[in-house]
């Protein structure tokens, strides 16, 4: 039976392009990025008719003294480089900039029944949205509203409320900073912290990990110190598509001698090698640089284990080699060591190679570059957090960098890499459903407002408050809430016993079709254009991975004339609901650096901000762990000593897990292909192992029925997908989010980040029709 009471589920209609062609597999054996990008950007900007618009995007776009910051990832800027860009940043700024608009015309043609059955590739595929628009349920269309009349129609719903808590505000990574803490102001001074976000979703456990570790949410290496750093792990990171500029980064690193390591259960092209399109004269003589010395392949969520492993070894060398860990570092920064070793020591090899997958060989050469080198700094992303025991993982590595002393000095320390592009400066300025009591009475004594004190809801609990009928209103601040969250059809349910749901977009998505009983669409002005407002051009700034604050303007006229930036969209819905706030929200739009000058009061770190923004790099926000200044109840940083989960699956059983495709950034979908992986003209497939296909009598792109069993027992399934042989560890699958969500049972969250287990199910995969109810 189906979990969310939809029975066994053929593929939504709301999954990529439609296929034009028949799907092909083939394996890719070029450089990652290279001639290969090069192409697919120039059939990208043709294709979206953005040829000249798209090349200047190149020329602006992550430059150190102006232009405006990549809407894709966060992976720093480079100092220097004048072509600071990627084939993804391309697509996603060029997806932005794209001529094709959504206008009242196009909503008078097509209800919200009709486009509810079309693509997501194909809603977004028309255009950017150039007015506010309104549902109307007579008629089953979105009308045009005011921008007046809209927010009245927010501000009456808040205001209506017997709870502010019936309230929830979502926030994706694209929000810059400055509306980010006007958004958060806004939803404190309505009385409530239901401020989900997009990082309860991917990298929470890294924040609570790095939190009980080390006193801080966030990394401590920065891009200076990947540049110096001896060895390199890359955990859980596909960079070819989802960080493709750390490309250049990797290649310089084998080029200066260091070794890297990457940790992934599929062999990316990133984890190969690579030419990077800005190096003309590598392009010209198709040069490749290799980007690791090893590769290893743990299984899904085996990753806790490798890296166990690599701490026994690092114990055991230590019996003959007196400089293997580092104990002067130990006893004077750290607690909870000998717990640890002790974890370690009782933990057998048999063990460590059952749950990890990996070989007592290969964990013991990790091991042997660990030690060979001075300085390590160890990278992960979502391929480590989005597990059952994400938390215990990272604190993992954590234990593992410290046991060499690999804090506090150049080329050492943890860095998590984020996957949007200011998803770290939204909890920085405040977006967070459990904030620091020190940020509320700081906030409350500058912005002179009285915060709610008691936790707010994440994304799991908005939506399951939301299914109960608790939270009436629902804001997404950017990002397409009805397709990235988990368990689709519980999602959908939900959105739909809302009042109202109100999402701030740039363009035409799922989330405006799967909506309350009223909605809104309120358009706003992109990453890429011109932000002017009555104190003249103004400029956003962003955080990258790394605490790199800086500025960010853009280079070209608004879709619309009737677009308005998201400070302005915040501050009229604040006024709206909030009548008699003293907050000066019309004062703040008319000049960013007011806005600026108030967080530089709030936010620690954030001191002489106007000054320091300007600077052509930005400025870093202080990490004190960097410094050996570990903000924990111990005052030092902590050893972990977790159990180690089982991570192997029950017999018949396979562990998948979610992911994207090339062609895809988070819920948006440029095309039905993913080309370092070999695949055309296909979504709904799921990669295996080839002795698991042939175990279950499955043969290459046949149909099987995926059959997922939630922690309550309930099941869910999708039938029909197409089965492809793929380099990855027996046990293990994955296929492509969101097709997949379906597929994640809204309970199914870890207990220790709160996170969906997008990369932790437990799942069954038959051939089409072979069980039946």
């Amino acid at each position: 039976m189906n979990g969310s009471g939809d029975g066994r589920r053929r593929p939504e209609p709301s999954v990529g392009a439609v296929p034009k062609k028949a799907p092909k597999s083939r394996p890719y054996h070029h450089p990652a990025a290279g001639w290969g990008a090069a192409k697919a950007v120039t059939g990208f900007l043709l294709r979206e008719d953005e040829a000249v618009e798209g090349a200047r995007g190149m020329l602006r776009m992550n430059h150190e003294d102006g232009g405006f910051d990549c809407p894709g990832c966060a992976w720093p800027d480079t100092k220097g480089l004048r072509l600071d860009v990627c084939e993804n940043g391309i697509k996603h700024a060029t997806w932005e900039m794209t001529g094709k608009r959504v206008d009242r015309g196009f909503f008078a043609a097509h209800s919200v029944s009709e486009l509810f059955e079309w693509s997501d590739f194909a809603l977004e595929d028309q255009g950017r949205l150039t007015e506010p628009m309104a549902y109307d349920p007579d008629s089953d269309h979105y009308v045009p509203i005011s921008w007046e009349d809209a927010f009245e129609v927010f501000g009456r719903a808040i205001r209506d409320l017997d709870d502010p808590n019936r309230a929830s505000f979502y926030t994706s990574g694209r929000l810059g900073n400055e509306a980010t803490f006007l958004y958060q102001l806004m939803v404190r001074e309505i009385g409530t912290n239901n401020l989900p976000d997009c990082s309860n979703m991917c990298h929470e456990a890294s924040g609570r990990a790095l939190h009980a570790s080390l006193g801080t949410g966030k990394g401590t290496a920065d891009l200076e110190d990947w540049e110096t750093a001896d060895a390199l792990f890359i955990m859980g990171v596909n960079a070819a598509s989802n960080a493709p500029r750390m490309l250049t980064t990797l290649a310089r690193a084998h080029r200066r001698g260091a070794r890297i390591v990457h940790v992934n259960p599929l062999i990316e092209a990133g984890a190969t090698r690579t030419i990077i399109p800005h190096e003309f004269l590598q392009m010209a003589l198709f040069h490749p640089t290799p980007t690791s010395t090893l590769n290893l392949q743990p299984r899904v969520a085996g990753d806790m284990a490798l890296m166990r492993g690599i701490a026994k070894a690092t114990l055991e060398m230590a019996r003959t080699d007196p400089k293997a860990v580092d104990e002067k570092f130990i006893e004077r920064h750290t607690v909870g060591f000998e717990e640890y070793k002790a974890v370690c020591e009782a933990t057998s090899w048999e063990e460590l190679e059952h749950q990890s997958g990996v070989g007592r060989s290969e964990i013991l050469e990790a091991a042997r570059v660990y030690r060979g080198a001075d300085r390590t700094i160890m990278s992960w992303s979502v391929g480590l957090t989005q597990h059952e025991h994400g938390v215990d993982t990272i604190r993992e590595i954590v234990n593992v960098l410290l046991l060499r002393g690999n804090l506090g000095r150049e080329g050492a320390g943890p860095s998590p890499v984020r996957g949007h592009s200011n998803v770290q400066g939204n909890r920085t300025c405040g977006i967070d459903n459990r904030p620091p009591r020190e940020f509320l009475d700081r906030l409350a004594e500058v912005c002179g407002i009285d915060p709610p004190r008691d936790d707010g809801l994440n994304v799991v609990g908005t939506i399951e408050a939301m299914r109960r009928g608790e939270v009436r209103v629902l804001v997404g601040m950017g990002g397409n809430f009805a397709l990235a969250t988990p368990d689709t059809p519980y999602t959908y349910a939900a959105l739909r016993e809302c009042d109202l749901t109100v999402h701030v977009s740039t363009k035409l998505n799922r989330s405006h079709l799967v909506h309350g009983r009223r909605a809104l669409i309120l358009p706003c002005v992109g990453r890429t254009e011109k932000d002017v407002q009555r104190g003249g051009l103004q400029r956003i700034s962003v955080e990258d991975s790394m605490a790199m604050v800086h500025l960010s303007q853009g280079m070209r006229p608004p879709a619309s004339p009737r677009l308005r930036s998201e400070p302005a969209i915040i501050a009229g819905m604040a006024r709206a609901a909030l009548p008699d706030s003293r907050t000066p929200w019309e004062w703040y739009v008319e000049d960013y650096d007011r806005i600026r000058d108030t967080m530089a009061e709030v936010l620690d770190g954030f001191e002489d901000f106007n000054r320091r923004v300007r600077l052509p790099m930005g400025f870093r926000i202080r990490q004190p762990a960097r410094e050996l200044i570990f903000l924990t109840p111990s005052g030092r940083a902590e050893f972990s000593a977790a159990d180690l989960p089982d991570a192997v699956p029950p017999p018949g059983t396979l562990v998948l897990g979610t992911m994207r495709s090339h062609d895809q950034w988070n819920t948006t979908i440029y095309a039905d292909d993913d080309r370092y992986r070999g695949i055309e003209n296909l979504r709904t497939l799921v990669f295996m192992n080839e002795d698991d296909m042939r175990e279950r009598g499955i043969g290459e792109f046949d149909p099987v029925d995926i059959t997922s069993t939630a922690k309550d027992g309930s099941t869910r399934s999708l039938n029909g997908f197409l089965a492809v042989a793929h380099d990855i560890p027996r046990g293990c699958a994955a296929g492509y989010m969101p097709e997949m969500n379906v597929l994640v049972a809204i309970g199914d969250y870890s207990v220790q980040s709160d996170q969906p287990l997008m990369k932790h199910l437990k799942v069954t995969i038959d051939p089409a029709g072979a069980v039946t109810d």
